[in-house]
This record gives structure tokens, C-alpha cells and sequence, in this order.
């Protein structure tokens, strides 16, 4: 049997009917971008319950308290914020995966769909004529980030990116000299300037080295790393936690009106640098942390990792 008529069989639903790959691929990615606006992950809804009931500002454990309220009415299906976001995935695509070609139409269509149906704000403006798509769509939207991996399974991530804590998001270019003490000073020195205006309790990504572009492509990255995640080189995670303490010890707090809850997490990556550069990138999360994965076999079954009730 050649792999084509592996493929047809393996594709067939319980009741021997075809599946259509496209199809699958832009369902469940509709799924994601609703769980994603709706329900936060497991890990961020912990984090913010504890920093509520360890709280002793009353300013503070007011405004995590509107925000776990707020968590419990968008569970009813409406998105958690009226910024929906601007659409971005995160696809790992198997090399063996037998359906690729169907991945960007079919992400593109259920973007469009997913803004009609959850619903969700139209986030999508032409920067030189303006206007608004109406559909989160347009002109390299949603941006879809490849990464190609072994296996023959894919793995989809939405990410709506809201635009208050992207508004804060920096590249820093410093001069190697400064070393790793300028590196966290930049950090540290953004979320004092900005206070409030992320929304915070926020999820703070890094990326050291690379280039610019480089850097911040890491930064964002490592805003889908769970909050308990961490960095398996102890340096790295000895610079997040010395990260976290300090902007914690601003004392900014939830929605920069005072508290000791800044940030729930810090997570920091890198990439190798040239020599004559450090460049830092700083990627800025506000509470509405999300992000919805799923992974399609190659007999295009699905499984829900980050709210795994769903589709069940």
C-alpha cells in the first residue's frame, strides 16, 4: 500500500466518512482563537487567585478581585476584554506532517470566521491608507510564526496579542560593556516607565543577543512558556528570578495603582550576539495572558493542550 492510500485511510472518521484536513486544521484553530479570548490557562488563573489572596493592599486586592470576576463572566463565552488582540500563531509543523499546505489558508479563513462568530474585535488597520479589514485579516494578518520540527504531527498556538501591553514592548541595543547589570536595568527601568499602562499583573518575555529582530522574536516566544516553567540553565533562571523580585519590589501592582503583584512571571531566552552588540528585546504581557494550543495528528486528530475540556 503506497503512503497516499495510508494517508486516505488514516484520514477517515469513525463513521468511515473522509476528513477533510483543511477543514480540520480551520475548526479547531475557530476553537482556539474562543478559548484563547474567553478562558485564560490553568497556570495564569492560579497566579492571579494567589496573588489575590496574598494581597494585603486593599487597592490592589480590589483590582485582582474585578479581574477574577471578570474571568468567571467571559467563561460564559464572551472574550475577557473588549482589546481582542492582533492574531498571531505559533505553528510547529512536522516534517512528516502530510497536510502543511492547508495550514495558512485554513488559519486565514478561521481567523475571519473566529471574528464574526466568538466574537472578536476587528483589530486588523492598514498603516499607510488606514482602514479596518473588518476581519482581523489583511496584509501579512494574522502573522503566522513556522518553526518546522521532527515528527509528522502539528501543533498550532493562537496568540492574540492585545495592543496596551505591545505599546510597551522595547528593543534596547546596548553596548556589550554594560553586561548583564545593563541588561536587567533596562528591564527594570521600562516597567517603571510604563507602570500602569499594561495592565498589569503582567508577563514580562526577554530576549538576549541575536540581532534586534532576533531579539524579540525571542522575547515573545517566551510569553507561551507556562509560568511554572523554568529555564533549564540555572543562570538564565537565576536572572529571571532576580528579574521578578525586583519589579515586583516597585511596588506598581495591579494596574499600577500600588500592591506587591507586579508581574506574575519573567521569563528570559537568548540567542548567541556579534560581538559588538547586545541587544535586548523586551516583550510585555498584560493579565489577559493568551494563548489556546491544540495538536493535529497526521490522521488529523486533535487534542486540546491548554484547555484540554475543549473539543472533549
Amino acid at each position: 500500500m503506497d503512503s497516499a492510500c495510508r494517508i486516505l485511510e488514516q484520514t477517515r472518521s469513525e463513521d468511515g466518512q473522509m476528513k477533510d484536513p483543511h477543514q480540520v486544521i480551520h475548526d479547531t484553530t475557530v476553537r482556539l482563537l474562543k478559548k484563547a479570548a474567553t478562558e485564560l490557562p490553568q497556570d495564569v488563573k492560579r497566579a492571579l487567585k494567589a496573588a489575590h489572596e496574598s494581597e494585603t493592599d486593599e487597592g490592589a486586592k480590589t483590582q485582582l478581585s474585578a479581574i477574577l470576576t471578570n474571568l468567571e463572566i467571559a467563561e460564559t463565552g464572551v472574550p475577557m476584554c473588549q482589546d481582542t488582540g492582533i492574531i498571531i500563531y505559533y505553528v510547529k509543523a512536522g516534517a512528516k506532517f502530510p497536510f502543511i499546505g492547508e495550514v495558512r489558508d485554513a488559519l486565514t479563513k478561521a481567523t475571519r470566521k473566529a471574528t464574526a462568530e466568538t466574537p472578536l474585535r476587528p483589530n486588523a488597520v492598514n498603516p499607510i491608507v488606514g482602514g479596518n479589514s473588518g476581519d482581523n485579516t489583511g496584509a501579512k494578518i494574522p502573522w503566522i510564526n513556522w518553526e518546522i520540527v521532527e515528527g509528522d504531527s502539528l501543533e498550532i498556538t493562537a496568540f492574540p496579542k492585545g495592543g496596551g501591553s505591545e505599546n510597551v514592548s522595547i528593543i534596547g541595543m546596548l553596548k556589550p560593556g554594560v553586561g548583564l547589570t545593563g541588561v536587567k536595568k533596562l528591564i527594570v527601568d521600562n516597567a517603571m516607565n510604563y507602570m500602569g499602562k499594561a495592565c498589569a499583573p503582567n508577563i514580562i518575555g526577554v530576549g538576549i543577543g541575536g540581532g534586534a529582530d532576533i531579539a524579540i522574536k525571542i522575547a515573545k516566544q517566551q510569553l507561551l512558556r507556562p509560568l511554572n516553567d523554568q529555564h533549564p540553565e540555572p543562570e538564565v533562571a537565576q536572572i529571571e528570578k532576580e528579574l521578578m523580585e525586583a519589579i515586583n519590589a516597585t511596588g506598581i501592582g495591579p494596574m499600577g495603582l500600588g500592591g506587591k503583584t507586579t508581574v506574575l512571571g519573567v521569563k528570559v531566552g537568548y540567542a548567541m550576539r556579534h560581538p559588538a552588540s547586545l541587544p535586548v528585546g523586551v516583550a510585555v504581557q498584560c493579565w489577559a495572558a493568551r494563548q489556546s494550543t491544540a495538536i493535529i495528528t497526521k490522521d488529523l486528530e486533535v487534542t486540546y493542550t491548554t484547555h484540554p475540556t475543549e473539543g472533549n
